[in-house]
């Protein structure tokens, strides 16, 4: 064997990850609002770059700027209406009342929360107040007899009883039941309730649909939270029958160099201080240019989604058909993963709403043709099937996956018929049954 030792050259291309493209890959990532931050962060750490509100410039200097007209979802409805506190104080009526009393009566109406539950301790607030624990009690049921009914309780349990004895509903059945057998109740273990009971399951039954009726959050429509408005990333209209995607980057600062500053240092002749600025400079430059590719990937990417979602667009909302990552990726000749990232917490805004990117990629279910059907499809499919169900014998898993392959030739396992079920928010076949 002859073995020498010796020099051999051998080309070879291999990807490096640089700080350049890790950060890159950020930026497409990245929300509206971590965009944002990120680059107030970077202003801070470069004085060339400019970081402003979107609508404000400087005059003096030359800008490259990454902005649109601001979208018009830029409302938040603020927060009008009588608060429960105010709500349940009104009904005081003055004078009823002694001056002891309505202090008390207000600690304890402090200590119910938005739901119109009281969570606070008797034994705390009588410290508190001066005032014995009986007549805390005494306090919250003064408040229990108060609008709206149910207002108070402690549990949920409480709370029905409260309102099943105001509303003249409080059937005898109903009281025993959520009295002294709420659990098992609850549970839907109801043929072994109705023996214990001595009772029919259709009683049962009728208590279920008497209490679907009460309300068990009698507080909460005394809270009002402020209107949250998703602002889109892109937006697609619809001209002479073609959709066309453009950005909308209201929501983000506009960006900008600095030419004062760069040409005063610069001739200063200060040759540290030019070496920092031209590192500066090409940092500027770099992150310009990967907004640019960011919003470019993040068009071409929307384009893609709409081309291939033609009758959810079409039809306004409409049916989605299977997609994947994969297949935009292939499409656009990227990665799957620039994809991944790109439709990451972004949103589309279209004349009939605003939607996740990443919820019009739906997988396809198999069927005994060359075709597939998407997840919604198959999910819009078996809330049918369960909707004319009869409910005193609802039809199981196994056998909604029986009759979407003889009926649609979908091949499809009951486990996931289960999961779509669940993910419908639809309880099983033995929670739906009816007597």
């Amino acid at each position: 064997m002859n073995m020498r030792i010796g020099l051999l050259q051998q080309q070879q291309t291999r990807l490096s990850m640089t700080q350049e493209l890790s950060q890159a890959i950020a930026l497409l990532q990245y929300s509206a609002q971590e965009l944002a931050s990120f680059l107030e962060a970077r202003a801070l750490e470069n004085p060339l770059l400019e970081v402003m509100p979107s609508g404000q410039s400087k005059g003096r200097s030359r800008k490259t700027t990454y902005r649109k007209k601001e979208n018009d979802i830029n409302g938040i409805a603020s927060e009008t209406g009588t608060t429960l506190e105010e709500h349940l104080l009104s009904q005081l009526k003055p004078g009823h009342f002694p001056k002891d009393e309505q202090k008390l009566l207000r600690q304890v109406i402090l200590n119910i929360d938005e739901n119109g539950y009281f969570r606070g301790d008797i034994n705390e607030i009588a410290v508190i107040s001066n005032a014995s624990p009986a007549k805390v009690e005494e306090c919250l049921r003064e408040i229990q007899e108060l609008d709206p009914p149910g207002i108070g309780a402690r549990n949920l349990q409480e709370c029905l009883l409260l309102q099943l004895d105001r509303n003249g509903q409080g059937s005898p059945l109903a009281h025993v039941i959520v009295k002294g057998f709420f659990s098992e109740f609850a549970e839907k273990k109801w043929k072994k309730l109705a023996k214990e009971l001595k009772v029919s399951p259709k009683e049962i039954q009728e208590i279920y649909d008497l209490l679907q009726k009460l309300n068990p959050r009698p507080g909460a429509d005394f809270h009002q939270e402020r209107a949250a408005y998703l602002v889109p990333d892109v937006v697609a209209d619809c001209v002479n029958g073609q959709w066309r995607v453009h950005l909308v980057e209201g929501n983000l600062p506009a960006i900008g160099f600095n030419d004062d500053m760069y040409h005063s240092l610069t001739s200063s002749g200060d040759e540290q201080a030019i070496k920092f600025l031209q590192e500066k400079y090409q940092d500027y430059q770099w992150l310009a240019k990967s907004i640019r590719q960011r919003n470019d990937t993040l068009l071409k990417v929307a384009g893609k989604i709409i081309e291939k979602q033609p009758y959810f667009f079409a039809e306004a909302k409409g049916q989605l058909m299977p997609l994947t990552m994969k297949e935009v990726a292939d499409c656009l000749d990227i990665h799957e993963s620039t994809v991944s990232r790109a439709v990451r917490e972004k949103y589309l805004g279209t004349p009939f709403g605003t939607f996740e990117l990443k919820s019009f990629f739906s997988s396809g279910i198999g069927t005994v043709s060359d075709s597939s059907a998407s997840s919604d499809q198959v999910k819009k499919l078996i809330a049918a099937i369960i909707g004319h169900e009869d409910k005193r014998q609802p039809v199981s898993d196994q056998e909604i996956t029986n009759m979407l392959k003889k009926n649609e030739g979908l091949v499809i396992s009951r486990r996931t018929v289960a999961k779509y079920r669940e993910q419908l928010g639809i309880a099983s076949s033995s929670k739906r049954k009816r007597f």
